[in-house]
């Protein structure tokens, strides 16, 4: 239901379920696991989060709806999240929280430009939003700091919360070495395959006539991009 939820609802709505709701189901799953979830059920849970990060990475691949695949993306990166915290140690739960925070904010970000797009081309459709470098040049930074982000490109702090989760994931059982790395090379196959379709190519008919980017959008773009930057820079703000 969560991707029909984040296609279906107002950009506020998006925003707000992808940065703040999702993170308290986060913060529940932390709060209940230790008491509430036996052993004997970790096993099949983590095997079928991590399983869907690769499952809705690859619904990512063939999605022709920006705002739709944004929502798998979202999926995929708190399926990594609960199987972080279902294992139950520090450095698991570490890991989570650091891309809890990372990926509301990057999350966030993206259904925001996507919105952008929306607003100036009446379409959600990928193929009908190409070439937006030449009318939106300056929207074009920020698109490439929220895809690089989303795929967790060193040094930033998606890729500390990855690798933590990883680390604890292989240390619990190595085979889900394979599943992680392989749902970590689709992310950024589909996140770079994402810009290069809304900036690069030549403009629509539709879209010549596109006004540039607005203060108050390049004003929450700045909003979202600063903490990730001061965050990467230092990740102790966090704790």
């Amino acid at each position: 239901w969560l991707p029909k939820a984040h296609v279906e609802a107002p950009i506020a709505g998006s925003m707000v379920l992808a940065a703040v709701l999702l993170k308290l189901g986060g913060y529940g799953i932390i709060r209940m696991a230790p008491t509430n979830i036996s052993t004997t059920l970790i096993y099949p849970m983590i095997a079928m989060a991590t399983w869907g990060v690769i499952m809705t990475g690859l619904t990512c691949l063939r999605k022709t709806d920006l705002k739709a695949l944004i929502a798998y993306s979202s999926v995929g990166h708190m399926g990594l999240v609960a199987s972080a915290t279902l294992i139950q140690t520090p450095w698991s739960t570490s890991g989570a929280v650091i891309l809890m925070i990372a990926h509301g904010l990057t999350s966030s970000m993206l259904f925001c430009l996507a919105n952008m797009l929306y607003e100036r081309t009446n379409t959600r459709m990928l193929i009908a939003m190409r070439g937006m470098h030449k009318a939106m040049p300056l929207m074009t930074s920020y698109w490439l700091i929220a895809s690089l982000t989303n795929l967790a490109l060193p040094p930033t702090i998606n890729l500390i919360g990855e690798i933590q989760i990883m680390t604890t994931l292989f240390n619990w059982s190595p085979l889900t070495i394979m599943m992680t790395a392989m749902g970590a090379t689709i992310t950024a196959i589909y996140s770079l395959q994402m810009f290069m379709t809304t900036q690069q190519g030549h403009l629509t008919k539709d879209s010549k006539e596109t006004y540039p980017a607005q203060t108050r959008e390049l004003l929450i773009m700045l909003l979202h991009a600063l903490p990730i930057l001061l965050l990467t820079l230092n990740l102790e703000l966090i704790y």
